[in-house]
């Protein structure tokens, strides 16, 4: 595994970039992010995989900020990361967490889970 801060820094890189509309409206950089097997429970309520978020329109555009950034090492090559993003399209804030996987030389992510708060 990547030194912490280094690691750190590769994955707030990489969450950061599916935050981006240039990111979320292309399918071949969506597919390079996305593990195969990639699902994540929206804080819509509804559960989305990667042939959901590949395609013609890629994932939905909205404008978000994101900060309070942490990883949580879960073991040499599998990551937790958490932090909150403020969706100014939609006015609301979420907290978010992703399981990052190291596959064939790098960093996917395998699990996204948005949740909903007040602020």
């Amino acid at each position: 595994m990547e030194n912490m801060s280094s690691l750190n820094e590769h994955l707030r890189q990489l969450e950061e970039q599916l935050l981006k509309p240039e990111i979320r409206t292309a399918s071949a950089d969506i597919e390079k992010l996305l593990a195969d097997d990639f699902f994540e429970f929206g804080s819509s309520g509804n559960v989305w995989y990667k042939k959901d978020c590949i395609g013609e329109n890629g994932i939905s555009v909205r404008e978000m900020t994101f900060h309070d950034f942490h990883i949580h090492p879960l073991s040499t090559d599998v990551v937790l990361t958490t932090y909150r993003v403020e969706d100014k399209t939609r006015m609301q804030h979420t907290l978010r967490s992703s399981i990052w996987k190291f596959n064939d030389g790098r960093w996917q992510i395998f699990f996204h889970q948005g949740t909903r708060t007040k602020s």
